[in-house]
C-alpha cells in the first residue's frame, strides 16, 4: 500500500472515530450545544484523541513518546490514561477531572466514566492486573474498580463504589465496598434460579399472612417497593433526586418504628384492661414529634396521615 494511500485511509479513520465520540457526547450530555464547542471544550474528547496517538505509539515500539503524549494529556486534561489500555469506540468521559485508567484495563463500546474514576490494579505482579469493562458499563463519579476482573455488559457502578470483585452484566454495584442490587443474581453474584412468577399466589400468601398476624402489611409492602425502586436505581453522581436529608431520613424511619411500637402497646393495654380494669389507669409518655427539630413539618403530618 502506498504512503498516500495509507495516510488518507488513516485520516479517515481519525474522522469517523471522532464524528462517532462527538454524537456520543449529545447522546449523552445535554449540556452539549454544538460540535465545535464540544471539539474545543470537552477534555474527554482531548484525551480521547491523545490516548488513540499515544496508544499506536505503544503499539509501534514507540513507547518513550507514547508516554510523553499521555503525560502531556494528563497535564491538559486532567485525565490520566496509560498508552496501552484498549479503548473501544463512543468511549465518553463526563467533566473527567481525576480519572485514571491502567496499563492493562480494557474498556469495550458506548462505555461512560464519571470524573474520579479509577480504574485500577492491586498487585505489582507483570500480567494483567486492571480491569475489563464490557460494552454499554456505566461507571458513577468517584468509583473505584480494582483488579483484573471483568464488569459485564450494561453493568452499573453507583458513585463512589469501590468494586473488587467481578460484577455480572446488567446488574448494579453500589456502596463501599460495593455490593449488588440486580433482580437477577443475589449479593454474591450468584444467580437466582428459582422465582414465583404467579404474582396473584404471592399476593394471596401476603394477604393471609397480614389477617393470621392481625398486621396490616398492605402500606408496608407499598413503602418497601417505593424503597426499593429508589435503592436500585442507579444515579452517576450517587443522589436521587427524591431522597431527604439522610440524617432526616434516618431519624424518621426510627420515629415511625417507635410509634409502630406504641400503637401496638396500646393493643396490648385494651386487650389487658378486660382483664384487669385497674391496669388502664397506668399510662405511659408516648412521643412527641413536635418536640424532634430534625424531622419537619411535612414529615410529621405525613407520619400522622398513615397512623389514620
Amino acid at each position: 500500500m502506498s504512503l498516500p494511500t495509507a495516510l488518507f485511509k488513516s485520516l479517515s479513520r481519525i474522522k469517523k472515530d471522532l464524528k462517532e465520540d462527538i454524537d456520543a457526547v449529545f447522546n449523552r450530555d445535554p449540556a452539549a450545544r454544538n460540535s465545535l464547542e464540544v471539539i474545543l471544550t470537552y477534555p474527554g474528547i482531548h484525551a480521547l484523541v491523545l490516548h488513540r496517538g499515544a496508544h499506536y505509539l505503544w503499539n509501534h515500539e514507540q513507547k518513550l513518546a507514547a508516554r510523553v503524549i499521555s503525560y502531556g494529556s494528563r497535564i491538559i486534561t486532567g485525565i490520566e490514561i496509560h498508552p496501552a489500555a484498549k479503548i473501544g469506540r463512543r468511549f465518553f468521559i463526563d467533566h473527567g477531572m481525576g480519572i485514571v485508567i491502567g496499563e492493562t484495563a480494557e474498556i469495550g463500546n458506548d462505555v461512560t466514566l464519571y470524573h474520579g474514576v479509577t480504574l485500577g490494579g492491586v498487585s505489582w505482579n507483570n500480567g494483567k492486573r486492571h480491569p475489563t469493562l464490557e460494552d454499554g458499563v456505566i461507571v458513577g463519579a468517584g468509583a473505584k474498580v480494582l483488579g483484573p476482573f471483568t464488569v459485564g455488559k450494561g453493568a452499573k457502578i453507583g458513585s463512589n463504589a469501590v468494586v473488587v470483585k467481578a460484577v455480572p452484566a446488567g446488574a448494579t454495584m453500589v456502596g463501599s465496598a460495593a455490593r449488588m442490587i440486580s433482580d437477577h443474581h443475589d449479593e454474591k453474584g450468584n444467580p437466582i434460579v428459582k422465582k414465583v412468577d404467579d404474582a396473584k399466589q404471592q399476593e394471596k400468601v401476603a394477604q393471609a399472612a397480614s389477617t393470621d398476624n392481625g398486621i396490616d402489611k398492605k402500606s408496608i409492602d407499598e413503602k418497601a417497593t417505593n424503597r426499593s425502586a429508589r435503592e436500585t436505581a442507579f444515579q452517576a453522581y450517587g443522589i436521587d433526586p427524591s431522597s431527604q436529608d439522610p440524617v432526616a431520613e434516618a431519624f424518621a424511619k426510627m420515629l415511625e418504628h417507635i410509634q409502630q411500637s406504641e400503637n401496638r402497646l396500646d393493643q396490648l393495654q385494651a386487650a389487658m384492661c378486660k382483664i384487669d380494669p385497674n391496669f388502664c389507669k397506668k399510662e405511659y409518655d408516648k412521643l412527641c414529634l413536635e418536640d424532634i427539630d430534625v424531622i419537619g413539618r411535612a414529615d410529621i403530618d405525613e407520619i400522622g396521615a398513615e397512623q389514620k
